[in-house]
């Protein structure tokens, strides 16, 4: 009975949201508290809400305190070189600032971690997709599927966890699957130069000129964190399309051409905003390598290294209180969105634990194999990562799954490392879970619904890591 509610819950959850029938934190609280009271331990919902909240604590702290670092980052100009770099690969071309986001999106992803990734990618890449007009939902399926595919790196999460749960090394794990890996992003950039192509014909090839003529951008600090995070903006120029326009597949837009513009004139981030500090440039960048090399070695936990972070950034760039304070006003919205998902995520997976659901969901998946399955334990559990990442937390999947399924390869002459590489494929699915904290940061800046996000995502995630899975197996990695 608990293994067919905890599917239910599931399902009810993502249809609720896909239909836009609910919002992504009413569904996370209300549905979770609905089935506790199915199960009949309604009792124990707020003992489950409290152990869900204590366990997701530190990631929501990690991530306030990341978004105001990283947004007071990009406010005094550090990653301007970065976006104008990419600017100048991707001009005006829709084909372009695709591929440009699936690269970008990659480079990232080497420090680690993903919310990180997706501030610094939508900052750089929104105001091209606004601008043109283009499917917000392609920026960020491509940005999260190239991280999902990078967030398998050692010191990403899941590997170590693949390596602890088995007790083998994180390296043995990892150094056989990086040509698995390397196809499997080569791909996620073949499919952002597929859908690059697509929005180009839907758009039409533009030049500098016209995309500067088509719409005069209205946020000049840090474009796409929401509403009121550019102080200094210049006010009453006007913004074509509204919030959440072009957040559909299908979004409409004419297409154009003509000659002319300069990559100087296109630059996302208004390069003369008042919160500059150019003086500052080398010591914020010494200082954000220091954190993340601080990140990577692990000398401190990462929300407490982001806290000190925050401090200081804010207290060297903006040493006036008032400055200081119209910093953290101007991402105060982006900090309550993403931290009040992060705490209804909790409800889910609170009740989703506790009641013992996901543990028989888990056990029932397991026992389903079929005895002739044992000795292709290795695609099976390959297989079964992109639904149990999808649908229960990392920790879950690789605590209490991974050696069960290990076990049962064990059993049929299946290696345990041949078990944890192939545990790792799903990623480019998980990353867009509804339990994934860092995936409401990517929808919340790219101002996307995340039932938009997991519609178009989903099914390129899956072929992504598929891909994955079947290059490990013909290379014989799996």
């Amino acid at each position: 009975m608990l293994t067919i509610l905890g599917f239910a819950m599931i399902a009810t959850f993502l249809v609720l949201i896909m239909m836009k029938k609910m919002s992504p934190i009413a569904a996370l609280v209300l549905i979770p508290a609905l089935f506790c009271v199915f199960v009949g331990k309604g009792a124990h919902l707020g003992d489950y809400v409290i152990d869900g909240v204590s366990s997701l604590a530190p990631t929501a702290a990690m991530l306030m305190f990341a978004i105001v670092y990283f947004g007071v980052m990009i406010d005094v100009g550090l990653f301007d070189p970065i976006v104008r770099a990419i600017l100048r690969f991707c001009k005006a071309d829709p084909m372009r600032i695709v591929v440009g986001t699936a690269l970008l999106a990659a480079i990232v992803s080497l420090d680690g971690d993903g919310s990180t990734t997706f501030m610094i990618t939508v900052s750089a890449m929104y105001p091209l997709y606004k601008r043109l007009k283009m499917s917000l939902v392609v920026m960020t399926g491509v940005a999260a599927m190239a991280n999902g595919v990078m967030n398998t790196l050692p010191w990403g999460g899941p590997t170590a966890r693949a390596a602890t749960a088995l007790k083998v090394d994180a390296t043995d794990i990892f150094v056989p699957m990086i040509p698995a890996l390397a196809v499997g992003l080569l791909a996620v950039v073949v499919l952002a130069y597929v859908l690059g192509l697509r929005e180009r014909r839907r758009l039409g090839t533009l030049t500098l000129d016209e995309a500067l003529a088509r719409e005069p951008e209205s946020e000049t600090v840090l474009v796409g964190v929401g509403s009121g995070t550019a102080s200094g903006a210049k006010s009453g120029a006007k913004s074509g399309g509204g919030a959440g326009s072009g957040t559909g597949e299908d979004a409409d837009a004419g297409p154009a051409t003509a000659d002319g513009g300069s990559d100087d004139d296109f630059q996302g981030l208004d390069p003369n905003r008042a919160t500059l500090r150019p003086k500052l440039y080398w010591f914020n960048a010494l200082l954000t390598v220091a954190l993340l090399t601080a990140m990577i070695m692990e000398w401190l936990p990462i929300p407490v290294l982001f806290l000190i972070g925050a401090a200081l950034a804010l207290t060297v760039n903006f040493p006036h209180i008032p400055d200081q304070k119209a910093r953290i006003a101007a991402h105060a919205d982006n900090v309550l969105n993403v931290s009040g998902m992060v705490f209804a995520a909790a409800v889910f997976t609170g009740v989703l634990t506790g009641t013992g659901m996901v543990d028989h969901m888990a056990n029932w998946l397991v026992d389903t194999i079929p005895d002739g399955m044992g000795p292709h334990m290795g695609l099976v559990t390959g297989l079964l990562s992109l639904p149990l990442t999808y649908f229960m937390s990392n920790d879950g999947f690789y605590f209490g799954v991974l050696p069960v399924l290990a076990e049962a390869g064990q059993a049929h002459g299946v290696s345990t490392l041949e078990i944890a590489r192939a545990s790792i494929v799903g990623q480019p699915l998980h990353m867009s879970s509804p339990l994934v904290p860092a995936v409401y940061v990517l929808v919340g800046m790219a101002k996307v619904e995340f039932g938009d996000h997991t519609k178009f995502v989903v099914k390129w995630a899956v072929l992504t890591s598929l891909v994955i899975l079947g290059a490990g197996i013909l290379f014989g990695i799996i």
